[in-house]
C-alpha cells in the first residue's frame, strides 16, 4: 500500500508558470533573473496558502539553474535542479522561524553565511514565518541582512508583515501576494480532477473555491476531503454541501420567491426546515443578505461578472433578478442587514429572524400602498387645480365681455340731427364740432367699480393695507439694532459687531446715518448692508429704510494695532515710560 500524498504537496508548482493567481509576482521575479537585478533580500507577505513559500523555492531553484530556458524557468535536468528536486541541495537552506526564533539560531545562520558555495553561484536562505523572530534575533540579523556577501540571498516569508520591525522591512524588497480568485482556484481544481480521473461537477468546485476564501492550499484540502467521502469516484454538489455544512442555493431562491409572493407561511416553514437541519439562524440571515446582494448585481449585465458562481447558478440569478423589483431588493437588504447587526443581542434569536422575514414579506404591500396614496394625492391635486380654474373661468368670461363691450362702444358720440342719414353724409372724424360729448369715461368708471366689487380685488386691497410702510421711532430702531448686533456676536462675527457699536442717527425719509472710524470698515459694512437692511425692514415693517455711512475719524488717522506701535505711542505721550525702561533695562521682544 503506497503512502497517500495530499494534493497540496503532490501538485505543488515547480515553475513560475505553474503558480496560480500570482502573475504579478512571477513576472517580476523572472524579469529580475533575466536582467540580473536580483535583490539581496526578498520579503514575501500575504495570507495563508497563496504560494509564498512555493515561489521562494522556485526562485531559489531557478537562480542556481545551469541551463535556464528562454522563459527564465529552471530546466529540471542540470545537477543543481536534480539536487533540489531530491532535497539534497547544499546551496539552499530553509529555516522555520517559528521554532528557531532565538538569538543563537540567527547567530548560527550568520556563521553559515560566511562560507561561499562549493558549487553554483548563490547560496539562498529561506526563512519562513519570519515574524516569529524575537526583537533580539531581528537586531542580530540586521547587519548581515544589510550587507550580505555577494553570493548570499535571503528570502523571508510571513503572513503578518505588521509584526516585522521597520528596520528589517527597509532592507528587503517586498512582494505582496493577493488572495487567489475563485475562478482561478476552480480552474486549478478542475485540472487536478482531470489528472486524478475524478468526475467533478462545476458547481461543487465553485463551492469549494468559495469556501477556501482565497487560499489554494485550503481548497486542495477540502477537495481531498470530498474525494475521500465519495470513494474517489465523483465529486457532486450535494455531497459537497453536506460535508461543508453549507446551505444550498435553492433554499435562498425559494425563500426569495415566497417573499416576493407574500407567502409568509411558506417562508417560516422553510426557515424551520433549515434550523432542523442543524444550520444557525445567523448564518441563514447572512446568506440571505448575500443572496439579495447577488440579485442586485445580476440586474445589470456590466456587474454580472462580480458573481463568483458557476454559469448555471449565474443564469438562475439573472432570471430571478428580472422578476424581483429593485425597490424590494433594496428594502429587503436593509432589513436583513439590520437583523444581522442585532442578532447577537437578541434574547429570542429565532423570533428575531422570523420577524425580519415577516417584514420583508410585507414589502410589496407597503410599496403598493405608498403608490396608491401618491396616486390619490395626485388626483386630489388635479381636482383642486381644475376646480380653481373652473371658478376663475366665469370671472374671466365676464371681464372679456366687458372689454369687448368697451371696445365696441365708440368713445366719441356725434350730436343728433333732425335730418335723416340719407339726406346728408356724416362729416369726417377730423372735422368734429366743438359740442362733441365724450361718454367713454363714464363706462370706464362703471367697469372699475364692478372690478373692485369682486372678491379678488377686495383681498388685494386688504393686502395693500397690510404691506404699507409704518413709521418708527429712534427707540424702536435702537432696540432692533441691538438685536441684530447681538446676533452677530453670537455668530462670532466680531468685526461687524464692533462696527454696529459706532454712533448712528435717524434722519428724514427713514435714512439711518452710521459713523465709521476708518476706511477699513467701509468694505465690511458694504458687505453687511443687505443683511442689515433686510433685518431692519422686516422687524420695523418699513421697506423705505436706507443706510448711509460717514467717515468721521478721517482716512489719514494712524490706527494702533501692533504692540510696538502701542509702546511707541505711550513713550511719546508719557516720558516716564522711557525712563522706566532705561532704569530697569527692559527690552521687550515683540
Amino acid at each position: 500500500m503506497e503512502n497517500f500524498v495530499v494534493s497540496a504537496r503532490k501538485y505543488r508548482p515547480g515553475t513560475f508558470n505553474s503558480v496560480v493567481g500570482q502573475s504579478h509576482i512571477t513576472t517580476t521575479l523572472k524579469n529580475a533573473i533575466q536582467n540580473n537585478h536580483l535583490a539581496q533580500a526578498f520579503l514575501f507577505c500575504g495570507p495563508r496558502g497563496v504560494g509564498k513559500t512555493t515561489c521562494a523555492r522556485i526562485l531559489a531553484k531557478t537562480i542556481n539553474c545551469e541551463h535556464k530556458t528562454e522563459e527564465m524557468e529552471a530546466c529540471n535536468n542540470c545537477a543543481s535542479c536534480q539536487s533540489f528536486n531530491n532535497n539534497s541541495s547544499m546551496n539552499i537552506h530553509e529555516l522555520d522561524a517559528a521554532s528557531n526564533n532565538s538569538v543563537d539560531d540567527i547567530r548560527n545562520l550568520v556563521e553559515q553565511v560566511r562560507y561561499a558555495p562549493q558549487s553554483g553561484k548563490y547560496k539562498i536562505y529561506i526563512i519562513d514565518e519570519v515574524h516569529m523572530l524575537s526583537n533580539a534575533a531581528f537586531n542580530a540579523f540586521l547587519k548581515t541582512l544589510e550587507e550580505p556577501p555577494s553570493y548570499a540571498i535571503f528570502i523571508l516569508a510571513t503572513t503578518e508583515k505588521h509584526k516585522i520591525i521597520p528596520t528589517i522591512l527597509s532592507r528587503c524588497q517586498i512582494f505582496d501576494f493577493n488572495r487567489i480568485q475563485v475562478s482561478d482556484i476552480s480552474g486549478h481544481l478542475h485540472y487536478i480532477a482531470g489528472q486524478e480521473q475524478i468526475e467533478a461537477e462545476e458547481e461543487a468546485l465553485h463551492l469549494i473555491a468559495q469556501k477556501a476564501d482565497g487560499a489554494l492550499r485550503d481548497a486542495l484540502s477540502i477537495f481531498d476531503l470530498i474525494v475521500t467521502f465519495s470513494s474517489g469516484k465523483k465529486v457532486t454538489y450535494q455531497t459537497t454541501i453536506k460535508n461543508l455544512h453549507i446551505l444550498d442555493y435553492d433554499y435562498y431562491f425559494k425563500v426569495t420567491d415566497f417573499l416576493v409572493g407574500e407567502e409568509m407561511s411558506q417562508v417560516l416553514l422553510i426557515f424551520d426546515e433549515i434550523l432542523k437541519n442543524g444550520f444557525d439562524g445567523h448564518n441563514f440571515i447572512v446568506g440571505l443578505s448575500e443572496h439579495f446582494r447577488n440579485l442586485l448585481v445580476a440586474k445589470d449585465n456590466k456587474t454580472v461578472q462580480l458573481l463568483e458562481v458557476s454559469e448555471n447558478v449565474q443564469q438562475k440569478y439573472k432570471e430571478q433578478a428580472n422578476a424581483v423589483p429593485l425597490s424590494f431588493l433594496l428594502t429587503a437588504l436593509n432589513l436583513a442587514s439590520q437583523c444581522d447587526i442585532n442578532y447577537k443581542g437578541s434574547k429570542n434569536q429565532r423570533l428575531h429572524v422570523e420577524l425580519a422575514l415577516m417584514k420583508i414579506a410585507h414589502i410589496p404591500s407597503a410599496v403598493q400602498l405608498a403608490q396608491t396614496r401618491e396616486g390619490t394625492l395626485d388626483q386630489e391635486a388635479k381636482k383642486k387645480t381644475t376646480l380653481i380654474k373652473s371658478e376663475a373661468a366665469p370671472n374671466a368670461v365676464e371681464e372679456k365681455a366687458k372689454v369687448a363691450s368697451r371696445r365696441a362702444t365708440p368713445s366719441v358720440v356725434l350730436p343728433k340731427k333732425t335730418s335723416t342719414p340719407a339726406s346728408k353724409p356724416s362729416p369726417p372724424v377730423g372735422s368734429l364740432p366743438k359740442t362733441t360729448k365724450i361718454e367713454g369715461i363714464s363706462s370706464l368708471k362703471e367697469s372699475i367699480a364692478t372690478y373692485q366689487s369682486t372678491p379678488q380685488t377686495k383681498v388685494k386691497a386688504v393686502q395693500d393695507e397690510v404691506v404699507q410702510d409704518f413709521a418708527f421711532t429712534l427707540n424702536q430702531l435702537q432696540k432692533v439694532w441691538s438685536q441684530f448686533a447681538e446676533q452677530l456676536r453670537k455668530e462670532d462675527r466680531l468685526a461687524e459687531f464692533t462696527i454696529l457699536k459706532h454712533p448712528y442717527s435717524l434722519g428724514e425719509n427713514h435714512l439711518i446715518r452710521l459713523e465709521l472710524a476708518n476706511a477699513v470698515q467701509e468694505p465690511l459694512i458694504e458687505k453687511l448692508k443687505p443683511e442689515l437692511l433686510g433685518f431692519l425692514r422686516r422687524e420695523l415693517k418699513n421697506s423705505l429704510i436706507q443706510l448711509e455711512t460717514k467717515l468721521v475719524a478721517g482716512d489719514n488717522k494712524k490706527m494702533i494695532y501692533t504692540p510696538q506701535e502701542k509702546l511707541n505711542y505711550l513713550s511719546e505721550k508719557y516720558p516716564q515710560v522711557v525712563e522706566l525702561r532705561n532704569r530697569l533695562g527692559l527690552n521687550p521682544d515683540f
